[in-house]
């Protein structure tokens, strides 16, 4: 394509092997590369390499004539793909030439390298730049999240965290956790699986169930932001005792079990949290256990479950209580071991008797008093 370029002066050489037109060297460009594959006289690789050491900057001259686009073309791929600045130098004598193509697309060429984009005197710069902002908002707004980089630049922990330590600890923890984003429906770990470590639940939500052998699953808990999930099986090396599926997205930090008894072993707080972790998680089954078996009928589970999602104190007792319900009948009857027919006709006898009335996605308790007595 260069060799015949119809605005390029041609040179035939019968030590060429096979004879083709040549361009002649101009300037301080070195296309030799461009020969690659060809055998090349001495006399012409002499020519070639004093045109090389002529480096002077061109001149708005060079190019009074009309220059082949492909010729501009091939020059910019030297410059983009082999980082070579004579083809540079060739663009910019063309985009002074007095012809007005030839200057166009030099100038059009030039305004697109990658090169002069990374300056930010390319075209290329502002789609660049504005890409780049882009990408970061995504970056810190992934599935709405707020992402946490760095357990030691965390705003959001409390002393009620799991991942509450002391600035020591913390980054102790950040060197070995693995960050991760997830979608709703992932799941974590499977019930019975070997443990693979321990997921600190930064933000979202994430149910924990279990599962009968007919395939009947039972929502255990919900857990929420700065919880240790798999700890006891992490601590004990049996598998695990649940499955956990996130119900929002979620942002977690993994720390395998190799990595996390190491700490455990160094930082004596993180065995103290684990064993406050754990206490808590005792102390909640055995609430569930009462609430599961102690509670007869369905209709007293379910109004238990509405009213744990409710604010229990006097006012709310004399007041209406409104509930942004994210629940649905499906997931309330894995919560009261029932089936989701069940839920929907006892939802629907709760409304019939004015004891919830039903605002869109908002769930209005009307008569909390009654509703605990059903569910005592």
């Amino acid at each position: 394509m260069f060799a015949t370029s119809q605005f390029q002066p041609f040179t035939s050489d019968r030590f060429l092997e096979p004879v083709v037109p040549m361009p002649k060297p101009r300037g301080p460009a070195d296309h030799s590369e461009l020969l690659t594959g060809w055998t090349v006289p001495e006399r012409i690789e002499r020519s070639l390499a004093e045109a090389e050491h002529c480096a002077v900057c061109p001149s708005p001259s060079t190019y009074p004539q009309e220059v082949d686009p492909f010729y501009l073309f091939a020059c910019q791929l030297e410059w983009e793909e082999r980082q070579d600045p004579s083809a540079a130098w060739e663009l910019i004598a063309a985009s002074q030439s007095s012809h007005a193509d030839t200057r166009a697309h030099a100038r059009a060429l030039l305004a697109s390298s990658r090169h002069l984009a990374a300056l930010g005197t390319g075209s290329g710069s502002i789609a660049r730049k504005k890409r780049s902002f882009d990408m970061e908002t995504n970056m810190k707004a992934h599935y709405g999240l707020e992402i946490i980089d760095s357990c030691t630049e965390c705003s959001h922990t409390n002393p009620s965290f799991f991942c509450g330590f002391s600035p020591l600890t913390r980054e102790a923890l950040n060197q070995v956790s693995l960050k991760s984003i997830l979608p709703a429906g992932a799941i974590l770990f499977v019930e019975g699986q070997a443990p693979r470590g321990v997921f600190i639940l930064c933000s979202g939500k994430v149910n924990l169930s279990t599962a009968s052998r007919e395939g009947k699953i039972l929502i255990l808990k919900s857990a929420s932001a700065g919880e240790a999930l798999g700890l006891s099986a992490t601590i004990s090396g049996a598998g695990y005792e649940s499955t956990a599926e996130t119900a929002a997205p979620c942002q977690l930090n993994f720390v395998d079990r190799k990595h996390f008894m190491e700490i455990m072993h160094s930082h004596s707080e993180v065995g103290l949290r684990a064993a406050e972790s754990l206490s808590r998680d005792f102390q909640s089954a055995y609430r569930d256990i009462h609430d599961l078996v102690l509670t007869r009928s369905s209709a007293g589970k379910l109004a238990r479950l509405l009213l744990s999602q409710s604010p229990s104190s006097a006012e709310a007792a004399e007041t209406e209580s409104r509930i942004r319900c994210a629940m649905t009948h499906e997931e309330m009857a894995q919560r009261i071991g029932s089936s989701r027919e069940t839920v929907t006709r006892l939802l629907s006898d709760l409304k019939k008797k004015h004891l919830i009335r039903l605002d869109g996605p908002i769930l209005v308790i009307r008569d909390r008093l009654a509703l605990e007595a059903l569910a005592a």
